[in-house]
């Protein structure tokens, strides 16, 4: 009688645990995050406690960089006590240091409790500091193939801290730019630069210079405005996008990652093609 009632309490602490660990629940995002290599980058994490009960436990990292087979354990390291009021949600964040890499790698963090128990993992991608160095390589290395006209400064500190060549637009102007690409920051009408800037974008593509051209969406929130466009001009292209897509230059390998991919569609424009799907539906 006394071994059944044993037998009971323990079965009754392990369905307690088990609910325990029931209540809290990691989401997930629906692409990996991006930073780059380095100390203390900001991982983002969101928790959810579907439950009745208060939930709180000291939550720890368990970090591995993941190949095409396995992934190789990096360690643990302690984080928070993380608590949540039942049907609450939170969104936290933590600083991990990532090693030197050559190219885009994988990682994953787990979120562990105390007890071992994996409340769920994160995905995240990181980046070589020097994703911008394609572009010196499409301007041929020559300083001056490379025209930026950057009225708010959003652009220019990440080629400067990039070690790219470029003209300054503003010191210069528009109309004496004959190098092979023109980029154009956000722009917007309490800047100099604003008035008359349609034009001469126009009159830079018309001589034979490919632009891209980043703008600020219509004031209008009825207008349909898409991501990025392309409008040929002459035997050249401009290419539009939306400034999303590059914000946060300097700290986002995604934006970069963007920035080059448009800069290399305004050299070599092509018009929209149905996606490659594999397999084909």
């Amino acid at each position: 009688m006394k071994i059944a009632y044993i037998k009971i309490l323990l079965a009754a602490a392990c369905c307690a645990a088990g609910a325990a660990r029931a209540q809290i629940e990691l989401i997930t995002n629906a692409t990996p995050q991006c930073v780059f290599f380095g100390d203390a980058r900001s991982i983002a994490a969101t928790f959810h406690n579907p439950g009745g009960q208060d939930y709180g436990q000291d939550v720890r990292m368990a970090v591995s960089q993941a190949s095409s087979a396995t992934a190789i354990p990096l360690g643990e390291r302690p984080w928070k006590f993380l608590r949540v009021l039942p049907g609450q949600t939170v969104l936290e964040s933590a600083r991990l240091d990532f090693p030197p890499v050559k190219a885009e790698t994988k990682f994953i963090v787990q979120w562990v409790e105390n007890s071992n128990h994996i409340i769920g993992k994160t995905e995240v991608l990181v980046y070589p500091t020097n994703l911008l160095k394609e572009l010196n390589q499409m301007m041929d290395e020559n300083e001056d193939n490379l025209g930026v006209l950057d009225p708010q400064n959003r652009i220019k500190p990440a080629l400067k801290q990039s070690a790219i060549h470029f003209v300054d637009l503003a010191d210069t102007g528009m109309d004496a730019f004959h190098g092979r690409l023109a980029l154009v920051g956000p722009c917007g009408p309490d800047d100099p630069e604003w008035r008359g800037l349609t034009d001469r974008v126009a009159k830079v593509a018309q001589k034979g210079t490919p632009v891209l051209w980043i703008q600020s969406p219509p004031p209008k929130r009825d207008k349909i405005w898409p991501s990025f466009f392309i409008v040929p001009e002459n035997t050249n292209a401009v290419v539009m996008i939306h400034p999303e897509l590059v914000s946060d230059l300097p700290g986002n390998p995604q934006s970069q990652l963007n920035l080059v991919f448009f800069c290399r569609l305004a050299l070599n424009p092509r018009p929209p093609a149905l996606p490659e799907m594999s397999p084909n539906p």
